[in-house]
Order: C-alpha cells, then sequence, then structure tokens
C-alpha cells in the first residue's frame, strides 16, 4: 500500500509529519493491505474557514481493488486529531465498503426454476 501525503501553503511538509501520517494510514488499514493500491492524503489548515469543529483539515482518499475510490474528510483543532479522526472514518468505509463487495460476490443467484407459468 503506497501512502502519499500532501499539504498546501498553510501546512510546512517534514518528515515527522510523513511518518506520523504514514503510521497513522497503516495501523488504521493495514488489515485492507491486499485491498488498497494506495492512499493520498491532504491537510491544510483552512484559516479562512475556522468554525467550531477547528482550522486544520485531513482528507483521505483510497484507491481499492475493483472498486470506487473511497474519500474522507475530517476538521480537527490540531492536525493529529485531524489526521487521526479522518483514518479512523476511511477504516469505517473501506470495511463498509468491502462488506458489500462480499456480500454481493457471496449472494447466491437467483432462482427461475419456478417461472411463471
Amino acid at each position: 500500500m503506497q501512502i502519499h501525503v500532501n499539504t498546501d501553503k498553510t501546512i510546512e511538509q517534514h518528515a515527522g509529519l510523513d511518518e506520523h501520517v504514514n503510521q497513522v494510514v497503516t495501523s488504521a488499514l493495514d488489515r485492507f493491505g491486499e485491498h488498497i493500491n494506495r492512499v493520498d492524503v491532504h491537510v491544510s489548515n483552512d484559516l479562512a474557514q475556522k468554525g467550531a469543529d477547528g482550522a486544520n483539515r485531513c482528507m483521505m482518499e483510497a484507491r481499492l481493488n475493483g472498486y470506487q475510490p473511497i474519500a474522507v474528510t475530517d476538521h480537527s483543532a490540531t492536525l493529529h486529531q485531524a489526521i487521526n479522526g479522518a483514518a479512523d472514518k476511511l477504516k469505517r468505509a473501506i470495511d463498509s465498503a468491502i462488506g458489500r463487495l462480499n456480500d454481493k460476490r457471496n449472494a447466491p443467484a437467483p432462482d427461475f426454476s419456478e417461472a411463471e407459468e
């Protein structure tokens, strides 16, 4: 699973941030590793949009095999909280998506043996 970290001009990208993001994403999504090709992480500080949820924003998008990309966003008071929140949301979204995929694959075929006469 590849993890790409992107920042906007309000966040300085450095090795510590990259390591933290990689650790959080890997920890949250490790069990889905065979299903995920890539995770793109975008962090920013939306100073212009300050609100009750916090100005720090983390958007994560996972590219899964055989499924549409899944994207989630979290806003929080600190960047670390936003990263952790987005990782938790992404984990739940992927778990749900993979569950739906497995349900479709394991669904019994419709029984047409008693066709209308």
